[in-house]
């Protein structure tokens, strides 16, 4: 058992809540955790069951907008994890990410054990070098350096996505207990991987017409987008904190969303996702995990693993080119409306 452990994953809400199944094994095997994450992620950090406590820093290495590097903001951050007097770190990236950066300052800390994904050499900068063989979804990918390190999920740990309950009350919000609806999140962190406005607005017109309920989620900066993209449904677009999201999420019939944090928060909840996925990066590591899923969008587009921030492809046809009707067929096969499971389960009655 290792004492004091560090478990680092300093980019976004989905790249932490993914992080998940590995913080729990850590926290198994060790007497205290401590999650290190960027401001992005620490949200997200907050709600992941065997985090002790959060720490957050922004890497000038991870973060898409980073500030200027200050040397004396730096030495502060060495010292702050000196304070922490930890045995042992695991640093984890995302696979065009170095752990090497962040190695080193621990090593400046005095951190004596630590552990990373690398392909690169290392030199001195880690104990533990782990490579993972093949293109596994990213929560095991993570989970794999744990085990690496000695670390166990606990046996009756399915390893799923997961976090604290219990959750907000959001009745309130939206509508009262009983009254299904399906969430659209129809933001994403980047522009490559959100379908259009008009497009989102058009599937929550096709759901609406099929007999569902419809509520549009996002956060306060994406308030106009929910806005145009709402109509008629509800518009809860800035009205939630993350915890409160995740109890919205967890009440809905399914999610439909991009490659978004909010997607990776409904697999925490065990709400099935209809997963609108542009192929910039790899559906093998990024699509939901651990819950029923469709997977809609060309996969083969001329995107296909470029993390473009913006499309490459006028159009933006791996997205916009999925027809509203596909994600309504979607999301009757992850969760059929009531009478429509009735009638074709029972032959012979209209």
């Amino acid at each position: 058992m290792k004492g004091n452990v560090l478990v680092a994953r300093m980019d976004n809400l989905g790249d932490v809540l993914l992080a998940g199944p590995c913080v729990r094994a850590v926290a198994a095997g060790s007497a205290r955790v401590t999650l290190l994450t960027g401001p992005r992620g620490r949200a997200a950090g907050e709600l992941l069951p065997g985090v002790d406590e959060v720490l957050t820093w922004c890497a000038p290495w991870i973060d898409p907008d980073p500030p200027p590097i200050d040397p004396g903001e730096t030495e502060a951050f060495v010292h702050g994890l000196r304070e922490l007097f930890l045995d042992a770190a695991l640093i984890l990236t995302s696979f065009h990410q170095s752990p090497l950066p962040l190695a080193l300052l621990l090593r400046m800390a005095g951190v004596p054990w630590i552990g990373a994904v690398c392909d690169d050499y290392p030199g001195s900068l880690l104990d533990l070098r782990h490579h993972v063989p093949g293109d596994p979804p990213e929560a095991l990918r993570m989970l794999s350096l744990a085990q690496a390190a000695g670390f166990s999920l606990p046996y009756n740990d399915n390893g799923g996505l997961a976090i604290r309950h219990p959750l907000p009350d959001v009745d309130g919000l939206v509508g009262g207990p009983g009254e299904g609806y399906v969430v659209v999140h129809p933001a994403a962190s980047v522009p490559a991987r959100q379908p259009s406005a008009r497009r989102s607005a058009a599937i929550v017109r096709a759901l609406q017409a099929a007999g569902r309920r419809v509520v549009v989620t996002g956060s306060p900066a994406e308030s106009d987008l929910t806005a145009e993209v709402a109509g008629t449904a509800l518009d809860l677009g800035g009205r939630t904190g993350l915890a409160e999201l995740a109890a919205v999420l967890a009440g809905a019939d399914a999610v439909v969303a991009p490659n978004t944090g909010p997607a990776h928060l409904a697999a925490a909840v065990g709400t099935p996702v209809v997963s609108l996925f542009a192929p910039v990066v790899p559906a093998s590591r990024w699509a939901p995990y651990g819950v029923p899923a469709a997977l809609l969008g060309d996969q083969h587009a001329g995107c296909r693993d470029s993390r473009a921030r913006v499309c490459p492809v006028p159009g933006h046809p791996c997205l916009d080119g999925i027809r509203p009707a596909a994600v309504v067929e979607a999301v009757d096969g992850l969760a059929p409306i009531p009478s429509r499971r009735f009638a074709r389960t029972t032959p012979g009655i209209a």
